[in-house]
């Protein structure tokens, strides 16, 4: 009974795993793979948008109806509210992180980076206060990513991973390894959680 509920959840999971690229197929472990020729993306970014724009009304609303109780609103305050809200808007704003065959793109609200997957030669955690994986390829390009982006969307992983599996059989990545295999036991880790938690076993 067990095991076909397991069978049953990973069967759901899937399904909502496909929805990140259509017509998804499944891969080792029970994964779903994008088919190629398609592009994964980060399923969550157009709700980190929605957050984004919700704080920043709320913090200008905020801020307008204080001074506006106070008689204090003038332009120039108006103009100061809605400087600093659109400051936490752009801080709050994640990059949009796409990803195809034999490259990796992460955009932000000023500017675009992409990495060409099929020629990386490194890939590693950054030194800085947020944990971030650096990709660089053989031109000198480089990508950074929040790594809960590949955590949250299994299918932006699997085009990593097909394309870094790729580059080690070719000898191209020459650093890599241990930062690869320490994301993908961090998303092996939130799958198995995510099959317990749909089976009611957890």
């Amino acid at each position: 009974m067990t095991g076909r509920l397991a069978v049953l959840s990973l069967s759901a999971m899937e399904r909502r795993i496909t929805r990140a690229v259509p017509d998804g197929r499944s891969g080792r472990r029970g994964r779903v793979l994008p088919p190629p020729g398609t592009t994964a993306y980060d399923e969550d970014w157009a709700g980190h948008v929605r957050f984004a724009v919700g704080c920043a009304a709320s913090l200008l609303g905020l801020l307008l109806a204080v001074d506006a109780a106070a008689g204090r609103l003038t332009w120039l305050r108006f103009l100061l509210w809605a400087a600093l809200a659109t400051t936490l808007f752009v801080v709050l704003v994640p990059p949009r992180v796409r990803a195809g065959a034999g490259w990796f793109s992460s955009r932000g609200l000023l500017r675009a980076h992409t990495v060409r997957t099929d020629r990386l030669v490194s890939v590693r955690w950054s030194d800085g206060v947020a944990q971030r994986l650096v990709l660089r390829d053989a031109d000198g390009c480089r990508v950074e990513v929040d790594p809960r982006v590949f955590v949250a969307n299994p299918a932006l992983w699997h085009r990593l991973d097909q394309d870094t599996r790729a580059c080690v059989e070719r000898g191209t990545l020459l650093c890599g390894a241990t930062a690869l295999r320490q994301l993908g036991e961090r998303i092996d880790r939130r799958t198995a959680r995510t099959v317990f938690q749909v089976s009611g076993m957890e």
